[in-house]
């Protein structure tokens, strides 16, 4: 009888166990509500677009987004932020919500009046996909995302965003300049504003991909050692984020947080319990856009 006890007590314990593993594998965040629409709070708009003759990437195809928020106007410059990924940020059916998140904050004056580049990685076929997202996945995107180089930062200063800016002033301040991207596109993000600071100032990463796909694991020690940046950083990953043959994520950012307090970089990292996805990311993304940009104005 009291074996059968055991035994009952035992299978109950393992049970529970793994019901708690489950818990903790499924650990989810809730949006809060900076991002759902509300009554009165002017829209911005979105377009989409294709850039299909890449010199950078050659023989890539790829899409973008160009958010405007309503309060943007010819007269007078806006700030700038870039996505990667763009198709998984502009959604207003993600994660991430950004012209959601841009519309409440900017009505709210809790960050300025910012244009939204919304980049998706390129696809090495003659004609994009009929459908946008991941169907077929874009062959040169970790090439784009991945690479330790200045290759992406060039594609986005001399063909994106000289394009956009045929229709739409953003400022030439890095200041009002900021870089965003999950995963790969958030270490790529840091690798722009790393190569290029004289044009970007501000990074958000989420699940940044800092591993050895392509040498990503070496920033922490790059940034122990290289000139200090005039950077704002902020890092987001969790506990459950992917652990593979190319490294393990929650503690590759732990590294680059590491890395940037001991050079007393302006950063800040929000470590949760998600896994890799953008769900953590979106929960939080108000407060992070609140954060990074913090005390900047756009000139009168």
């Amino acid at each position: 009888m009291r074996l059968r006890h055991l035994r009952a007590t035992i299978a109950l314990t393992l049970i529970l166990g793994c019901a708690s593993l489950v818990v903790a594998e499924e650990q989810r965040y809730e949006l809060g509500p900076d991002s759902v629409r509300h009554e009165g709070v002017p829209r911005g708009t979105v377009t989409q677009h294709e850039w299909l003759d890449s010199q950078v990437f050659a023989d890539t195809v790829r899409r973008y987004y160009v958010y405007v928020p309503a309060q943007y106007t010819p007269d007078k410059p806006a700030a700038l932020m870039v996505f990667q990924d763009g198709h998984a940020h502009v959604s207003e059916t993600g994660d991430m919500r950004v012209p959601i998140v841009f519309d409440n904050l900017i009505h709210a004056g809790e960050m300025p009046v910012t244009v939204g580049v919304f980049v998706d990685p390129g696809h090495k076929k003659e004609q994009l996909p009929q459908e946008k997202g991941w169907s077929p996945k874009p062959e040169n995107r970790s090439v784009e995302y991945d690479t330790l180089s200045a290759d992406y930062a060039e594609f986005l200063l001399t063909e994106i965003l000289p394009e956009v800016a045929k229709d739409y002033r953003f400022t030439d301040d890095p200041d009002g300049r900021a870089i965003c991207g999950m995963s790969s596109g958030g270490i790529c993000a840091f690798t722009v504003a790393w190569e290029r600071p004289e044009a970007f100032h501000k990074v958000l990463s989420h699940i940044g991909s800092f591993t050895n796909i392509r040498g990503g694991d070496r920033y922490p020690g790059i940034i122990r050692k290289a000139e200090k940046r005039p950077l704002r950083v902020f890092l987001q990953d969790g506990s459950a984020d992917l652990d593979n043959a190319h490294g393990n994520w929650p503690l590759a950012n732990q590294q680059m947080a590491s890395a940037l307090k001991f050079r007393d970089y302006d950063y800040k990292f929000v470590y949760g319990e998600g896994a890799h996805n953008g769900n953590h990311g979106g929960a939080i993304l108000p407060d992070s856009l609140r954060w990074l940009w913090r005390d900047y104005q756009l000139p009168e």
